[in-house]
């Protein structure tokens, strides 16, 4: 249909694509066909591989299909995938324009619109993963994210094994990841006013970092829970190397199974993400249960930028990233504390940290691209690089946030033992 030369750049591919985004793209754009549009001299460049890329992208509109397209190689971003996702984000229209669509069906065939096969590594759809926020539903989503590889993670998140924003004192390679991670932790251990002996939980405790942390520099006794069999491994076998294995239990458990109430202090770590907006209540009122009065809880978690914003993530995170993932405004997650017994002591939001944060990430991941490969294959590899970029790009653009939430369990008379001042 497009073998004529003389027709290949006005009805080519490339040119039949622009329109879905806009005519005036300030982008580099090819397809496969040899066809070009966009802004030719751009540093960055989208281009469509294969037919295959193009049946992705028409059949999911929006960052679904895109993210299907480049997941699988059949489509390829040139350049700086940092800034060419800075450019792109304001021109990815949705719905497609019918006038484009109806030009693509005529020129390049109808054809393009079935949906093909699906990656290995999306998930269901929400309506066919049970009940929501059951058991087992919501131990399928963590087993989804974390039971990647343990030795992937390791390359992507450096010795510290810490899977959330990190704390820098300065901007810049003047600190580093680890050092910056590790005063993450300290501070979460100075906020809860850790102490020898006393009893921390650790809910959604990953690899086990800051209860190690917490049991070595604070001397308390820590359980952490988690529900990735894989985290519990590798957090074992740390614990064990350090030493702590009297004063640190890490194990498989939702944290509405946990049946002690006699911890002093719980930390929350990027896990109520996972519980979902109307469940918030639900999810601090367990917490509070599984602590004493004057107890500390520091919930640390992605939130949205004001309350107005829809709490459910976008088809992308959900179907790859994080299934279920739920953010919250700030505003609600502070209701929600004063509606489960809590009483919000301090907040504050560190989205310049996180941003930061991930784009150490991703430099990890391209210093270590090759043996990222082949610990968890091409796809996934592209996958983790291009969700840490947008998520990048999200926090630097106040798309997104995050926040740490310190209160405290009010005693029945409603007497705090919290400092005048704060006190880390």
């Amino acid at each position: 249909m497009l073998n004529n030369p003389a027709m290949s750049q006005k009805n080519g591919v490339a040119r039949q694509i622009a329109p879905l985004f806009r005519e005036d793209l300030p982008i580099a754009l090819r397809a496969y066909d040899g066809s070009q549009a966009g802004d030719p001299n751009s540093s960055e460049s989208i281009e469509i591989k294969s037919p295959l890329a193009l049946r992705y992208i028409l059949s999911a509109p929006g960052d679904l299909g895109l993210a299907r397209a480049y997941i699988t190689g059949q489509l390829e971003v040139g350049g700086n995938l940092h800034q060419a996702l800075i450019t792109m984000r304001d021109y990815i229209k949705r719905p497609f324009p019918r006038t484009a669509l109806m030009s693509i069906a005529t020129t390049v065939g109808v054809k393009s619109f079935i949906r093909p096969d699906l990656p290995p590594e999306e998930a269901p759809p929400r309506w066919k993963r049970g009940l929501l926020h059951s058991l087992n539903r919501d131990r399928s989503a963590i087993q989804h994210h974390y039971d990647v590889s343990n030795d992937f993670y390791s390359l992507v998140l450096g010795p510290t094994m810490v899977y959330s924003c990190a704390l820098f004192r300065q901007n810049g390679p003047a600190t580093s990841l680890d050092d910056a991670q590790t005063a993450k932790i300290d501070l979460i251990c100075r906020k809860l006013d850790l102490r020898p002996n006393m009893k921390l939980l650790d809910v959604g405790c990953g690899w086990g970092t800051l209860a190690m942390h917490a049991a070595k520099e604070y001397g308390v006794r820590a359980v952490g829970v988690t529900l990735s069999k894989a985290q519990q491994e590798l957090a074992q076998s740390r614990i064990a190397a350090a030493g702590l294995s009297d004063r640190v239990e890490i194990r498989i458990q939702d944290y509405r199974q946990v049946q002690e109430n006699d911890f002093q202090a719980i930390s929350s770590v990027g896990m109520s993400e996972h519980v979902g907006d109307s469940k918030l209540e639900g999810y601090f009122e367990t917490l509070r249960k599984r602590i004493v009065d004057d107890g500390r809880l520091l919930n640390h978690c992605i939130t949205r930028p004001n309350g107005e914003m829809k709490a459910r993530t976008g088809a992308f995170i959900d179907r790859y990233i994080f299934p279920d993932g739920e953010l919250s405004g700030a505003n609600r997650v502070s209701e929600a504390f004063h509606n489960s017994g809590f009483e919000l002591r301090h907040t504050e939001n560190l989205r310049e940290h996180y941003a930061l944060t991930l784009s150490r990430w991703c430099e990890n991941l391209s210093e270590n691209w090759d043996e990222a490969v082949s610990k968890v294959g091409v796809r996934r590899a592209r996958l983790w690089n291009l969700y840490m970029t947008l998520s990048q790009i999200g926090f630097e653009a106040n798309n997104i946030q995050v926040h740490q939430f310190l209160g405290e369990a009010l005693s029945p008379a409603g007497a705090s033992a919290f400092p005048l001042t704060p006190n880390w």
